[in-house]
C-alpha cells in the first residue's frame, strides 16, 4: 500500500475504517466533484438493502460464533448498508445477474499438491479372464454373472445383446415393485441398441468388452430425450437434449442403457419422489444412498453394471449396504459434464459393479477428460490383473480396527493382506476436526441449487426433515465466506498429511463407513475401492437419516445376516493399483458368488 493510501484511510471517517485499495464500488460524488487522481474506496456507495441495527449483528454473532465489543458493534450496524449490502446486488440489486446452472466457480480444487507426482507415466491395461465356461441355461444365473463373463459370452457368440437386454428388462419390471430402484425403464430404447450391437457384432465390429452389455445411470446422468430428474419432484420432466459424457463414452462402447435409476433427492441418501429404495439383502431398510439404484439393481441382478456418483459416501455406502464393488475414482479423472452438480470440488462418477474385475473394465471406458468439465484432467490407468502384489505396503489405523464401525470382517481382512503377501503397515493421522470441512460442502450445494431453494422449489422434496438438504440449503446461507476461505486453507493441510501419509505406503485398508475417512478421502480426492469382504448379522435396519424416535426402525430376532464391505484408499490416480490388490482380496474372502435370497 503506498503512503498516500495509508494517509488517506488514516484521516477518513469512522465509516471508511477498515477499507483496502482497489474497491470499484459506485460512489456518492459526482464524477465532477472527484479530485484528478483520487482513488475509489470502500465505503462510499449509496446505501442499500435492509435498514439494520446492533441487534441484527448480536443476533448474526451467534451464527457465525464471533464476538464484537459495543462500540464494534455500533459500527458494523451504521456502516454496513454503505460498506457491505452492495456486495449482494447479483443476487437482489436492479442489476441481477442469472448464473448458468453449468457455470462451475471460477476457482477449483486441484487433488495433486505442487510437486507431487500426478499417478502412472503410462497407460497399460492387461485383463487376463479365464474362459467362462458354458452359458447358464437359466436366465437368473446369467443375470447375476460378472460383466467379465457376460462380455466374454457375447463375444464368442453364445449370448446376444438382445437376449441378455430382455433378460435385465424383465428382472427391472419384476422386482422393482420391492425394491423401487428404478425411475425411467427404457425399454425400447436399449432393444434398439442391442439389435444393434448384435448386428455390429455378427459383421465383425466388435467394440470391447463393454459391447452389448445392459447398464443403469444413476438418474442425474442426462440422457438425450429421456428423462433426467435427479431423483426430485421438481424436475419430473426434465428431458436432456444431450447426453451426459459418461454416456456418450458408453455407447461409443456399445453398451445398452437399459434404465435410469433412482438416486435419494437431489444426490442425498435414499428416498426420491417414487419412495424409498430399499436393499435386496434386507427389504425393510432403504439400500443407501445417494446412489440407491445403482447399488440395488446391481446386488439383485437387474443390471450388467451401473454408474454411481459420490461426493462424500454415496458410492461407498451404498456399496457396502448391498453388497456390491463401488470403485470411486479419483477426482478430475472421470468427466461430469451433463452430470448434475451437487459440489463442484467434491462430485465424481464411478462404477458400480458387482466384482472387482468388472468395475475396472467400467473404469477405463469412461475415464479421461472432457472439455465441459474444468476439472476433469488427462490421466493414464496402468493396470495388470496378472501382476504381483507381493510387498505392496497397506497402511491401516490400529485404533480404528478395534471401534465401531469396525467388525471382525474388517479386522480379518488384515489377515487377508498379510495371506495375499502384502504387508500391513501401522499408519497415524492428526486428531483433527475433519468433519469442519462440510463447511465446502454446505456452501457449494446451497450455490449449486440457490434459486431452487430461493423460489422454494425445495419446498416440493418429499423429505423436510431436519436433515435433508432443504433445512441445509437454508442453513448455508448464513455460513460465514470468511470461514469458507479457512476452510478451504485447511483442506490443503489434509491433503498434505494423506501425501505423508501415502509417502510410507501404496494404499490404505480402513472400516468402509469410518467417518474421517469418507470426509478426508472424497476432500482430498483420493480413489477407493469398496468391496465385499464377508458377512455381519444385524439386529436393527440400518438408515442414513438422523434417529427419528417417533419412527423407529425396524428390529430382527433373530438377527439377519447381511453382506459387509472393506474399502481400499489408493494414491492419486493409481487406480490400476487398488484394482491389483482388489483382485487378490477378492480372491482370499471368497464371497462374491453368494446372492440375496428371492432375487
Amino acid at each position: 500500500m503506498s503512503k498516500s493510501r495509508r494517509q488517506f484511510l488514516k484521516h477518513s471517517s469512522l465509516a471508511l475504517l477498515g477499507a483496502a485499495a482497489g474497491c470499484r464500488s459506485k460512489t456518492q460524488k459526482s464524477a465532477a466533484e472527484i479530485p484528478p487522481g483520487a482513488p475509489p474506496a470502500f465505503g462510499t456507495s449509496p446505501p442499500a438493502g435492509p435498514e439494520v441495527s446492533t441487534s441484527t449483528f448480536v443476533e448474526a454473532e451467534k451464527l457465525v460464533q464471533v464476538n464484537l465489543t459495543s462500540a464494534e458493534l455500533d459500527m458494523a450496524a451504521r456502516t454496513w448498508r454503505m460498506n457491505l449490502a452492495s456486495v449482494y446486488e447479483r443476487r437482489t440489486g436492479p442489476r441481477k445477474v442469472a448464473l448458468d446452472a453449468t457455470l462451475a466457480p471460477w476457482s477449483h480444487w486441484d487433488p495433486v499438491l505442487p510437486g507431487e507426482k500426478r499417478g502412472p507415466e503410462h497407460d497399460r491395461f492387461i485383463f487376463k479372464t479365464a474362459d467362462p465356461g458354458a452359458l447358464p441355461e437359466k436366465d437368473d444365473d446369467i443375470a447375476f454373472s460378472p460383466l467379465t463373463n457376460l462380455s466374454r459370452w457375447i463375444e464368442q457368440r453364445k449370448l446376444t445383446s438382445e437376449r441378455l437386454t430382455q433378460i435385465y428388462l424383465d428382472r427391472l419390471e419384476k422386482f422393482d415393485p420391492k425394491l423401487r430402484c428404478v425411475i425411467t425403464l427404457t425399454r425400447e430404447h436399449a432393444l434398439e441398441q442391442a439389435k444393434k450391437a448384435d448386428n455390429e457384432i455378427a459383421a465383425g465390429k466388435y467394440r470391447g468388452p463393454l459391447h452389448g452389455i445392459p447398464w443403469g445411470g444413476k438418474d442425474l446422468l442426462d440422457t438425450a430425450g429421456i428423462a433426467t430428474t435427479y431423483g426430485a419432484e421438481p424436475f419430473r420432466n426434465r428431458i436432456p437434449t444431450a447426453d451426459a459424457a459418461v454416456v456418450k463414452r458408453l455407447n461409443d462402447a456399445g453398451a445398452v442403457l437399459v434404465a435410469k435409476l433412482s438416486m435419494g433427492a437431489l444426490a442425498l441418501n435414499d428416498i426420491w419422489f417414487g419412495g424409498q429404495t430399499m436393499n435386496p439383502w434386507l427389504l425393510e431398510e432403504g439400500s443407501s444412498g445417494s446412489s440407491a439404484g445403482p447399488g440395488a439393481a446391481t446386488s439383485a441382478g437387474l443390471v450388467g453394471f451401473a454408474i454411481g456418483s459420490e461426493t462424500e459416501g454415496s458410492i461407498v455406502s451404498p456399496s457396502m449396504r448391498c453388497g456390491i464393488t463401488g470403485l470411486r475414482p479419483t477426482y478430475g479423472r472421470v468427466p461430469r459434464t451433463g452430470a448434475m452438480t451437487l459440489c463442484w470440488s467434491l462430485d465424481k462418477l464411478g462404477p458400480m459393479t458387482r466384482s472387482v474385475g468388472d468395475a475396472m473394465l467400467v473404469l477405463r471406458a469412461i475415464s479421461g477428460p472432457d472439455a465441459g468439465d474444468l476439472s476433469s484432467v488427462p490421466s493414464k490407468l496402468d493396470f495388470d490383473s496378472g501382476a504381483s502384489v507381493q510387498g505392496l505396503r497397506v497402511g491401516y489405523f490400529p485404533g480404528w480396527m478395534k471401534e465401531n464401525p469396525a467388525t471382525d470382517v474388517d479386522r480379518n481382512a488384515l489377515d487377508a493382506v498379510h495371506k495375499a503377501g502384502m504387508v500391513p503397515v501401522e499408519v497415524s493421522i492428526p486428531d483433527w476436526p475433519y468433519d469442519s470441512m462440510n463447511l465446502i460442502l454446505f456452501a457449494e450445494s446451497a450455490a449449486a441449487f440457490e434459486e431452487l431453494t430461493l423460489s422454494h422449489g425445495v419446498d416440493q422434496l418429499k423429505v423436510q426433515v431436519p436433515d435433508a438438504w432443504p433445512n441445509f440449503f437454508r442453513q448455508s446461507r448464513f455460513l460465514s465466506a470468511v470461514d469458507f476461505v479457512q476452510t478451504d486453507r485447511f483442506r490443503r493441510s489434509v491433503a498434505m498429511e494423506m501425501a505423508r501419509v501415502f509417502s510410507t505406503v501404496d494404499l490404505l485398508l480402513v472400516p468402509s463407513l469410518r467417518d474421517e475417512m469418507l470426509t478426508i478421502g472424497n476432500f482430498t480426492g483420493h480413489p477407493s475401492l469398496t468391496l465385499r469382504a464377508g458377512f455381519v448379522e444385524v439386529s436393527t435396519a440400518r438408515s442414513d437419516w438422523a434417529p427419528d424416535p417417533s419412527k423407529p426402525l425396524p428390529t430382527f430376532t433373530p438377527p439377519r445376516r447381511v453382506p459387509h464391505g472393506v474399502t481400499l484408499i489408493g494414491r492419486l490416480f493409481e487406480e490400476g493399483t487398488l484394482g491389483r490388490a482388489g483382485l487378490a482380496l477378492e480372491k482370499i474372502f471368497n464371497v462374491t458368488a453368494e446372492r440375496p435370497a428371492g432375487f
